[in-house]
C-alpha cells in the first residue's frame, strides 16, 4: 500500500539506479575537479562523460564476487569507459561518495516532505477557519473541562505543523554536507579543493572537518526530526481517533459508499487512516533511536552503522512522505458533526461553567472558598443525582440573593469563551 502512494515520488529518489545514477555524477565531478589539477587528463573526463553506462545487473554481479558495492560500481563503469576508466574513484573512499551521495538523496527527500508539510499547512488553515465558530467540549484528563471550537483545535495543529517545517528545513540544512577528504579525511590524496568542486556543483556544502565519514550526529538530528514530525502526525490522528469512538462521534473519516468497516459486522466504520499513522509513527520513532545508535564509531570510522542507514534513511522519509500525504487526504475529507459537538457540550448538564460561576461568586463578594464549596456542593449533587448543575444553582438562596436571572444565565453561555479567538487566530494566521 505505501509503495503505491511513494513509488512515482519519495520511492524514485531511493531506486537503485537513481542511486548510482548519483554515484556517477560525484565520480564525474571529481574527475572533472582533479582534471584542473592536472592530475587527471582533461580529455579523460570527455572520454568518462561520454562513454560511463550503469549497468545495474553487471554492478550486481561484480558484487556478488567483491561482496563490496562501491568497488563493484566502479568496475562496472570502468569497464564501459575503457582505458580511461582507471581514472575514476582516483584518490577517493568509498565514503567520500557513499556520504556526498547520500546528502544529496536526503536533500531531495528533504524538499518533498517540505512541500507536504506546506501543502498540510493550507488545508489546516482553511479547514480551521471554516470552524473557527463552531463550539465543541475542551478536554482535560479525557474529562469535559471548558468549551472550545474545533478550529481552535486544528490552530493549534497548524502552529505545530509550522514548526516541524522549520524542524525540517534545519535538518534539511543540516544533513546538506559532503565529503571528498580521503580515508581518513586528511586530505592526503587530494587537495580540499577537490572537495568544494563537488559540493558546490551539487548545492552541498563541505564538512569542516570529517574523517572517514561525514558525522553521524547529522544524520541523528534529520532521523529524530522525522519522528517529530511523525509524532505530530500521531498526535493528530489520535485525536481524530477519540473524537470518532461512539460515544463521541463529533468527526468521522470519510467513510465511501463501497468501503466495508469489519467482515462481521456491517455497521463498523473505523479510523483506518488515523490508526495507520499513529501504527507508522511507532516505526519512525524507533528509526530515529537507531539514528542515534548509529553516532559511535569506533575511532575514525567502521560500518556498523551503514547496514542501520540502508534501511532507515529510505524508510523512514518513504514513511513520513505517505503520512503527511495520508493525513492531507484524511483531513480534507473529515466529516464534522457540530449537532454532535453541541449535544456533548450540553452532557454534564452545565457542568463545565462551574469555573466561570465560581469567579462570578467571588465578583460579588463571596470569599472564594466559600464560593468554591458552594459549587463544588452542586456539582456534586449533579453527578450523583444527573440532575442539571445549572438548574441546582439557580435554587440556592445565597444565589439567588446576589444574582438575577439574566446573570445567571450569562454563566452559562458558551461565548464566553469565545470572545479572544479573533486574536487567538491572528496570532497563528497573521
Amino acid at each position: 500500500m505505501i509503495s503505491r502512494y511513494t513509488l512515482p515520488e519519495m520511492g524514485k529518489i531511493w531506486d537503485i539506479q537513481k542511486r548510482f545514477e548519483t554515484w556517477l555524477r560525484i565520480e564525474i565531478l571529481a574527475c572533472e575537479a582533479i582534471s584542473q589539477l592536472g592530475l587527471i587528463p582533461k580529455e579523460a573526463v570527455q572520454t568518462i562523460k561520454r562513454k560511463a553506462v550503469i549497468d545495474v545487473d553487471r554492478i550486481l554481479e561484480v558484487e556478488a564476487e567483491t561482496k563490496h558495492d562501491v568497488i563493484a560500481f566502479v568496475t562496472s563503469v570502468a569497464e564501459s569507459v575503457g582505458p580511461e576508466g582507471r581514472y575514476i574513484h582516483y584518490g577517493l573512499t568509498s565514503s567520500d561518495l557513499l556520504d556526498t551521495s547520500m546528502a544529496c538523496l536526503l536533500r531531495e527527500a528533504s524538499e518533498r516532505i517540505i512541500g507536504g508539510l506546506n501543502e498540510l499547512l493550507e488545508v489546516l488553515k482553511e479547514r480551521a477557519k471554516e470552524f473557527k465558530q463552531t463550539v465543541m467540549i475542551g478536554r482535560s484528563h479525557g474529562i469535559h473541562g471548558e468549551p472550545i471550537t474545533f478550529g481552535f483545535k486544528l490552530a493549534i495543529w497548524y502552529e505545530e505543523t509550522q514548526r516541524n517545517l522549520e524542524r525540517m528545513e534545519k535538518a534539511k540544512e543540516e544533513i546538506s554536507y559532503g565529503k571528498i577528504s580521503g580515508s581518513m579525511g586528511t586530505f592526503a590524496h587530494l587537495p580540499p579543493f577537490v572537495e568544494e568542486y563537488v559540493c558546490n556543483q551539487v548545492g552541498l556544502k563541505p564538512a569542516p572537518i570529517s574523517n572517514q565519514v561525514v558525522q553521524r550526529d547529522r544524520h541523528a538530528q534529520f532521523m529524530t526530526t522525522l519522528a517529530i514530525v511523525a509524532s505530530s502526525l500521531d498526535k493528530f490522528s489520535t485525536e481524530i481517533r477519540h473524537l470518532q469512538r461512539t460515544e463521541v462521534r463529533e468527526v468521522e473519516e470519510f467513510f465511501s459508499d463501497t468501503q466495508k468497516g469489519s467482515s462481521s459486522m456491517p455497521h463498523k466504520r473505523n479510523p483506518i487512516g488515523s490508526e495507520n499513522i499513529s501504527g507508522l509513527a511507532r516505526l519512525v520513532r524507533s528509526y530515529s533511536l537507531a539514528a542515534l545508535e548509529n553516532i559511535p564509531l569506533w575511532h575514525e570510522r567502521d560500518i556498523s552503522h551503514s547496514s542501520v542507514e540502508r534501511v532507515i534513511l529510505p524508510d523512514g522519509t518513504i514513511l513520513v512522505d505517505f503520512m503527511i500525504q495520508r493525513f492531507i487526504n484524511l483531513l480534507k475529507t473529515l466529516v464534522v458533526f457540530p449537532e454532535r459537538m453541541a449535544k456533548n457540550l450540553d452532557l454534564t448538564g452545565g457542568l463545565i461553567y462551574s469555573q466561570r460561576f465560581l469567579l462570578e461568586l467571588t465578583q460579588k463578594g463571596i470569599e472564594r472558598e466559600q464560593a468554591y464549596g458552594l459549587v463544588q456542593k452542586y456539582s456534586r449533587e449533579s453527578m450523583t443525582t444527573g440532575k442539571r448543575f445549572d438548574q441546582l444553582v439557580r435554587k440556592d438562596p445565597l444565589i439567588q440573593k446576589h444574582f438575577n436571572q439574566k446573570e445567571i444565565d450569562g454563566c452559562f453561555a458558551p461565548d464566553f469563551y469565545l470572545k479572544h479567538i479573533d486574536t487567538i487566530y491572528k496570532r497563528v494566521f497573521d
